[in-house]
C-alpha cells in the first residue's frame, strides 16, 4: 500500500479520509458558509482551483498521487461516495440549516467529496488535452468533461451570489423595495408598478391561472411592459420576475401581486457546460453512428 502501483485499495482509502475530514470539519467549524464566498472570493476560489488542477497535472512525474489523480483508480471511489452522498441527499428533505443530511450541499463531506471529483475532472481533461490524437474521439470526450468541470464549478461556487427576494406590488403603485428571506429590505435598481391582476378558474373555482400585468421602470428612465405568468418570468437587468403569490381572501379581485425576483450571474456559465454535455453526447452518437456504418 501508498507504493509507486496505486489501486483502488487508495483509492477507497483517499475517498474514506475526505469523508472524516468533512466530518471533523463539520464537528469543529460547523456547515460550510457559502454566504462567505460572495463576489469575488468565489472568483478569487475558482482561480485558486484552477492553479491547483493545473500544478496537480504539472507535477505528475515527481508526486505519485498527482499521478494518482486523474486514473479510474481515483475516479471510480470518488463517484461511489459522490452517489451515496446524493442517494442520502434524494432520500432526505433538504432545508437551509437543516441538520447535516438535510442540508447535505453545506455539508462538509458532501462538499469535499465533489471538490475531489472535480479536481480529477480537471486533471482527466489536461491529460486528454496533451495526448490529443484523435478528433473523432477526443472531441466528444472533451466536451463531455470540460462541460462537466464548468457546470460543477461554477453552479457551486456562483450560489453564493445567487439572490432571490419576493415584492409585492399594489395595483397603481410604483414599488422599488423588496425582502429577502430573512426580512431585510433591498433597494432594486427598476420599479414595479402592477397594472392588472389576472386569474382564471375552474367550473369549481379553483386558480387555474394567475398572472400580473407589470410596468418596469429603470433608474435609467427606460421602461418595460410585461406579463408575468408563475412559469413564465420576465427578465431585466440581470433578473428574472416570476409571480408568486396574491391575496387570496380577494382572489380575482386581488389588489396586490406578489413576484419574486432571483438574479443568478453564473447561471450562463451553468447552462454553458450542460450545453457542452449535450454537443458531446451528439457527437459521439453522431460519429460512432458512422464508424459503424
Amino acid at each position: 500500500m501508498w507504493k509507486n502501483n496505486w489501486t483502488l485499495r487508495e483509492g477507497i482509502l483517499i475517498g474514506g479520509a475526505l469523508i472524516i475530514a468533512g466530518l471533523a470539519l463539520q464537528l469543529s467549524v460547523g456547515s460550510v458558509n457559502w454566504d462567505a464566498f460572495a463576489w469575488p472570493v468565489n472568483g478569487i476560489a475558482l482561480a485558486a482551483f484552477i492553479l491547483l488542477t493545473a500544478a496537480s497535472f504539472l507535477l505528475r512525474k515527481k508526486l505519485h498521487i498527482c499521478q494518482f489523480i486523474g486514473t479510474y483508480q481515483a475516479a471510480v471511489p470518488a463517484m461511489v461516495c459522490a452517489v451515496i452522498l446524493t442517494i442520502i441527499m434524494g432520500l432526505t428533505r433538504q432545508k437551509t440549516g437543516g441538520s447535516w443530511f438535510n442540508d447535505m450541499l453545506s455539508f462538509w463531506p458532501f462538499v469535499l467529496i465533489y471538490v475531489y471529483i472535480d479536481l480529477i475532472l480537471g486533471v482527466i481533461i489536461l491529460r486528454r488535452l496533451l495526448h490529443f490524437k484523435n478528433w473523432k474521439r477526443d472531441i466528444p470526450f472533451l466536451l463531455n468533461h470540460l462541460g462537466l468541470f464548468l457546470a460543477l464549478t461554477t453552479a457551486t461556487l456562483g450560489n453564493a451570489d445567487m439572490q432571490r427576494v419576493k415584492m409585492i406590488t399594489t395595483i397603481g403603485e410604483s414599488e422599488w423595495r423588496a425582502l429577502d428571506d430573512k426580512g431585510v429590505v433591498k433597494e432594486m435598481d427598476f420599479s414595479v408598478k402592477l397594472k392588472k391582476f389576472i386569474m382564471e378558474t375552474y367550473d369549481d373555482g379553483s386558480p387555474k391561472r394567475f398572472a400580473s400585468e407589470i410596468l418596469i421602470q429603470s433608474k435609467s428612465g427606460k421602461n418595460y411592459e410585461a406579463t408575468v405568468d408563475v412559469n413564465k418570468p420576465y427578465e431585466v437587468d440581470g433578473w428574472k420576475i416570476y409571480q408568486y403569490g396574491y391575496d387570496t381572501q380577494m382572489g380575482a379581485q386581488s389588489r396586490i401581486s406578489i413576484l419574486e425576483l432571483v438574479s443568478d450571474p453564473w447561471l450562463p456559465m451553468v447552462y454553458t457546460g450542460i450545453y457542452m454535455m449535450l454537443a458531446g453526447a451528439v457527437c459521439m452518437f453522431v460519429l460512432g453512428g458512422r464508424k459503424r456504418v
